[in-house]
């Protein structure tokens, strides 16, 4: 297994499983789907898009007007950090900020300037000296009304705000999903992809600074080595394994590719990972973004809320390492809506509306039996997105990070074998596809296993859709079906 993977505890037992094909699993491959059994893909292309709540927009205070509060290199930088059991691919480090680690300290620092319209301002840069980005940990404490903060890189590029009523929604969603007060107040900045990353705080004329009452205790150090470019979404390039397949090389899933992003997501201790998501479609066709991806990856409301998302993050054309232009970041996080370790599925609601040129990926929930022909989309290592193809072996039980061959009955997840591509650290969560006819849908989603490039024979596991739909996702995904 490749040690970049998510890893299994029992090793041996996996190998032997994989070895020894499994009883009770000469399930039939499914006939065609019928109606009932699935829901279609969509593709909103040139209907109107819900604005989101979080547009580019610039900076009001200066440069000149900024205090900077400067952290040096890490002492040991890790890299792409292996993962172990049960965890998806850790890609930064968890840094203390002693200069802003309180309200007072914080306040102190931070020197008010009139606006242009009207407002008063004050801003803090951070640098963190050979990090690949930087995302602040904002402890909100309380904010005046008609408050706005913002988070920029170098030059104000690709600023984003979010206001005091937006951070008091998310906290409150927060608490709900049973995080503590710290934990529930902190808010996530995105990553510009270098190592700075500045806050502004911009109040009305009338409100009085002291009532800005915010720190930021820690940030969150990237470690990821980027490839020669210094563009927004470089980092990761030509990382993972060489038998990886080009998503671009493979125009015939283009909608498949158009369903999957990869995640950027902080837990609770400040370090960050990597996964892959699909975004799903509804019964109704809705435009909901409704995104699916592993349980491992994302289990808890507050995580959810720091959830960043990389769209068209794919080759520009077949074979080169180059960025397509037209990759775009969704940022706001998103609702937790059902999340379990039997199925290992993360289901959410993102707070932003996906970006236009998307597609809504169709899903089966008929049953997939042994010999099915299967596609996984994916983002190995974080990098580039790739397809791998392969079969469904046998079903299995997980647990405890363990697999055993199970049945169609017992069985709560997918074993697939590949032919050409595989599975790597950061393909954690991405969608297994079901072709019928020209069309594909989701039907499960990758816990992890043992494949890799220098193991053909290894084999990876996808929680069953079908079982997930059945215990909760149509509530969301089909309400008129009932439950």
């Amino acid at each position: 297994m490749n040690p970049s993977r998510l890893g299994w505890a029992t090793l041996p037992l996996v190998l032997a499983l994989a070895a020894c094909g499994g009883g009770g699993n000469d399930t039939p491959s499914p006939a065609p789907p019928v109606a009932g059994d699935r829901i279609e893909p969509y593709d909103p292309s040139g209907t109107a898009k819900v604005a989101t709540s979080q547009q580019p927009v610039s900076p009001v205070v200066s440069a000149q007007a900024t205090r900077t509060i400067a952290l040096g290199a890490l002492t040991a930088v890790k890299g792409v950090v292996s993962a172990t059991p049960g965890t998806p691919l850790q890609i930064g480090e968890a840094r203390s900020v002693a200069d802003t680690a309180t309200v007072a300290a914080t306040a102190a620092l931070l020197r008010w300037q009139p606006t242009a319209r009207g407002t008063q301002a004050a801003a803090l840069r951070f640098t963190a000296d050979g990090a690949y980005g930087v995302r602040l940990g904002v402890l909100v404490q309380s904010l005046p009304e008609g408050a706005v903060l913002r988070f920029y890189g170098e030059q104000g590029a690709g600023a984003m705000e979010v206001r005091a009523s937006e951070l008091q929604d998310i906290a409150a969603r927060n608490a709900r999903g049973g995080a503590d007060d710290t934990t529930a107040r902190t808010y996530w900045s995105p990553d510009f992809s270098g190592p700075q990353t500045t806050l502004e705080v911009e109040i009305p004329a009338a409100a009085s600074p002291a009532a800005v009452r915010l720190s930021v205790p820690r940030l969150s150090h990237f470690t990821l080595a980027p490839a020669q470019a210094e563009q927004a979404f470089a980092q990761k390039v030509g990382e993972s394994g060489s038998c990886n397949v080009d998503a671009t090389c493979r125009p015939e899933f283009n909608d498949q590719s158009r369903s999957v992003a990869r995640m950027i997501f902080v837990r609770d201790d400040g370090k960050s990972y990597l996964c892959t998501g699909t975004l799903l479609n509804d019964a109704a066709s809705s435009g909901t973004p409704y995104f699916l991806s592993a349980n491992h990856c994302i289990s808890t409301q507050a995580v959810a809320s720091t959830l960043t998302t990389d769209w068209f993050y794919r080759s520009s054309s077949c074979g080169t390492a180059t960025v397509n232009p037209a990759a775009v970041r969704v940022t706001g996080g998103a609702a937790l809506l059902y999340a379990s370790a039997t199925t290992d599925t993360a289901f959410m609601q993102l707070n932003s509306q996906a970006p236009a040129g998307i597609v809504y990926a169709g899903s089966y929930f008929g049953g997939v039996g042994v010999g099915t022909a299967l596609a996984g989309v994916h983002h190995p290592q974080g990098d580039l997105q790739k397809v791998s193809l392969g079969s469904m072996q046998r079903y299995s039980t997980c647990v405890d990070n363990s697999c055993r061959s199970s049945n169609a009955d017992d069985g709560t997840f997918l074993t697939l074998g590949w032919q050409e591509g595989t599975t790597e650290g950061g393909s954690s969560g991405s969608a297994a596809f079901v072709t019928f006819g020209e069309r594909r849908y989701v039907v499960g989603q990758l816990l992890g296993g043992t494949a890799s490039c220098a193991a053909r024979d290894g084999v990876d596991y996808y929680g069953r859709f079908d079982t997930s739909y059945r215990t909760a996702l149509r509530r969301w995904l089909n309400p008129a079906a009932g439950l």
